[in-house]
């Protein structure tokens, strides 16, 4: 089921804890961008700045791209997308002095700016922290980087996996070396992105809420480095108090015992017991209830270091029957479990369905834009969605008119190539 929605993009109609605020966004690819997809969601005003004729790179990351109202593949990557819903966008040349006269003047509007270029880029324009603020003292400005605004490695670029695999997470994720398929895996998501999004998302409500106390706005630094070191704290914390390296263990919990994947007599089910009463009704329900009383599995420390053993009892019998037969015993017996989906798997789930996951926007191509629901869920202030992700440059005459300016002064700056129209 997709659940459509369009409701009046008038600022006054606009529902959500963040109506009546507005953010410069300078951002490209994910990590931001979901920021401000968040942000969006909340009610916030989003205009979105991009480069004349390219816009957001993302824009170019497909297949797949949308198909259009004529069966055709459009310009619209799936993967812009998914994160740039509730923004309008703006085409202008930051390298020319009209276009940066441009931003400046939608940063002394602004509630908020983010931005991920690299470290020290928009000074050589004036579109810093330090420039904007003097125009702006309440501005809360957001920079989101690799490695954060100051250190060695400051200034070096970075995406999503290279974080994945300097922060760690990789050499925890994956089969086990000694098993077939051993070695580091990258996570299926770019999941230090969407951290590094959320954490960005809570500092900037956080500094509104200071601002409000202070009267005064201030700079995030907002790194994927820190990002995925905080990510990983709970490995990390094995590691600084036993000083043994964790290491990949696949399925395997290496904290929790029976926490991890079995074989059913028609695919792998997930079983998620995290304590002792829960392991308990795992073994009743396999019909071994004495294996709860072996004094190998006692307590948790003696399950993890006979895990092998105790795996090997535990699958001689799910294999016996299939996931649901297994879903409904151990649903009845209180054990968390449940089959390992794809993604048209999830979509069908009931409680997916439910919470109407699936959404759809009329996107300015003609066709609906398909999307997924922001989980933030409010009893007086409601998400909406109310824009599809933009087309480049769709509402830059929109902003630029708002801003004061007639047409002629519009045409000016496309002649100058300030703007793209």
């Amino acid at each position: 089921m997709t659940q459509t929605q369009n409701p009046s993009v008038d600022p006054k109609n606009v529902p959500g804890p963040l109506r009546g605020i507005k953010v410069l966004d300078l951002s490209r690819v994910l990590a931001a961008p979901f920021c401000m997809q968040n942000l969006g969601d909340l009610g916030a005003d989003i205009i979105k700045i991009e480069r004349p004729g390219v816009g957001d790179e993302s824009r170019h990351w497909g297949p797949p791209f949308m198909t259009g109202p004529d069966g055709q593949p459009t310009k619209e990557s799936a993967y812009f997308l998914s994160a740039n819903r509730n923004k309008r966008s703006v085409t202008v040349d930051l390298t020319k002095p009209e276009g940066q006269a441009v931003v400046r003047k939608l940063a002394e509007q602004a509630d908020i700016c983010i931005e991920n270029f690299k470290v020290g880029d928009l000074a050589r324009y004036g579109l810093d922290y330090k420039s904007l603020s003097k125009i702006n003292p309440r501005l809360i400005y957001c920079s989101v980087t690799g490695f954060g605004q100051d250190g060695p490695w400051a200034e070096r670029p970075g995406y999503d996996y290279l974080f994945q695999g300097l922060g760690g997470l990789m050499s925890v994720t994956g089969e086990r070396d000694d098993r077939p398929g051993g070695g580091p895996q990258r996570v299926g998501v770019p999941i230090v992105d969407l951290f590094t999004g959320m954490y960005a998302t809570v500092s900037i409500l956080a500094a509104l809420r200071d601002r409000d106390l202070r009267g005064e706005g201030q700079h995030l630094d907002i790194s994927l480095m820190g990002a995925v070191m905080t990510m990983c704290g709970g490995h990390l914390s094995n590691f600084m108090i036993s000083g043994k390296m964790p290491a990949r263990s696949g399925n395997v919990s290496p904290n929790i015992m029976p926490y991890g994947v079995f074989p059913c007599s028609d695919g792998p089910m997930i079983v998620a017991s995290a304590n002792q009463n829960q392991f308990k009704s795992f073994c009743k329900a396999l019909g071994h209830p004495e294996w709860a009383e072996d004094p190998r599995f006692l307590t948790n420390a003696g399950r993890i270091e006979n895990q092998e053993a105790l795996n090997a009892l535990f699958s001689a019998v799910t294999i016996t029957r299939t996931r649901a037969e297994w879903d409904a015993i151990l649903l009845d017996a209180g054990v968390p479990a449940g089959p390992i989906n794809n993604f048209g798997q999830a979509l069908e789930h009931p409680q997916v369905q439910h919470l109407k996951t699936r959404i759809g926007l009329p996107h300015a191509t003609g066709v609906e834009a398909p999307g997924i629901a922001s989980p933030m869920r409010f009893s007086k202030s409601p998400v909406s969605y109310r824009r599809a992700p933009p087309m480049l440059g769709q509402h830059t005459r929109e902003v630029l008119a708002e801003l004061g300016m007639d047409e002629a002064a519009i045409q000016a700056l496309a002649q100058s190539g300030a703007i793209g129209l």
